[in-house]
């Protein structure tokens, strides 16, 4: 046996060692291409910001200071604003994939009548829309301006994740359902028993994808709820707090008022400030995803869409 393995590697084509040698390479390139401003933002924030001024900081910080995220989580609506973020992300995805999942599962049955136009329906509205006006008088007619619901309501359906989920129930064994029916479950019994279960790979995409989307949105905080400081999100405070730095022109002191050029303390600067906030902001989603990663390449290559 060993013997036959080492002909079989001697078989081997030297175009075919050059392909694998080169796509390793390029591989490892990518990756460091993708990984390294992550690792540049983390070094920024964990080092000095009047330190950071210098330049130099690629890969791990020259002065170890905490002083950025000291100013971050100090801010008095940060903790609240955490809390709504996460009751956001957590309820729209839950009651998004649901009932994206529903849709999917109604337009996927041969025996819907309307699912041609239903799914036609559907598909015009990710390529046409009302506009950013009439959205907002929407909401208003509503009754959802102020309203913690104006973050869940609006993206209950998502089409995107309607037609990959549907694709992927299509390619079920139509045998499951018709056993399912024969043993006189209803619909929405076969939809609960036997679908959701096995389109689990699916929804876990699905969920990232809506997650994903959940946490990082803000502009609808500033479009509704921006008099509201119950309701706002921790992507929007943040994005406040990198305003104010901006538009202050110098460094802050973390115990309060500006620096103005002192180095008799550490102070935080606009760019010590944005790497902080990128880490924060990242950080729950970077976490999140190895749970779902081993659903992910399953779910999005079987429920790709079809010709």
């Amino acid at each position: 046996m060993a013997i036959a393995e080492k002909s079989y590697k001697r078989r081997v084509p030297i175009g075919d060692r050059i392909f694998d040698w080169f796509n390793y390479a390029f591989m490892i390139c990518l990756m460091i291409v993708t990984v390294y401003p992550f690792i540049n933002m983390l070094a920024v924030s964990l080092n000095d910001a009047s330190d950071s001024v210098k330049g130099g900081i690629y890969f791990w910080p020259r002065v170890l200071s905490f002083d950025s995220y000291k100013y971050v989580f100090e801010q008095g609506t940060i903790v609240h604003a955490t809390f709504i973020s996460v009751m956001r992300t957590v309820l729209g995805t839950i009651i998004s994939t649901f009932c994206s999942a529903m849709i999917a599962y109604a337009i996927s049955r041969p025996d819907f009548v309307l699912r041609k136009f239903v799914t036609l329906a559907f598909v015009l509205t990710m390529y046409f829309n009302g506009g950013l006006i009439p959205n907002f008088l929407l909401m208003r007619e509503l009754g959802l301006m102020n309203s913690f619901w104006v973050y869940i309501i609006p993206g209950i359906i998502g089409v995107f994740n309607i037609i990959v989920i549907r694709s992927f129930i299509e390619g079920l064994p139509d045998g499951l359902m018709e056993s399912a029916r024969i043993d006189g479950a209803g619909e929405f019994t076969t939809f609960m028993r036997i679908v959701l279960p096995l389109t689990l790979p699916v929804l876990a995409t699905t969920s990232l994808f809506t997650a994903v989307y959940q946490w990082n949105s803000w502009f609808d905080v500033f479009l509704y709820n921006s008099s509201n400081v119950e309701l706002s999100t921790l992507q929007y405070e943040l994005m406040k707090m990198l305003q104010n730095s901006n538009a202050s022109g110098s460094s802050i002191d973390p115990a309060g008022g500006f620096a103005n050029g002192s180095a008799a303390a550490n102070y935080v600067t606009p760019t010590s400030i944005r790497a902080t906030m990128t880490i924060v902001a990242s950080l729950p989603i970077i976490m999140v995803y190895p749970f779902l990663q081993r659903y992910f390449v399953k779910g999005l290559t079987l429920g790709g869409v079809k010709g």
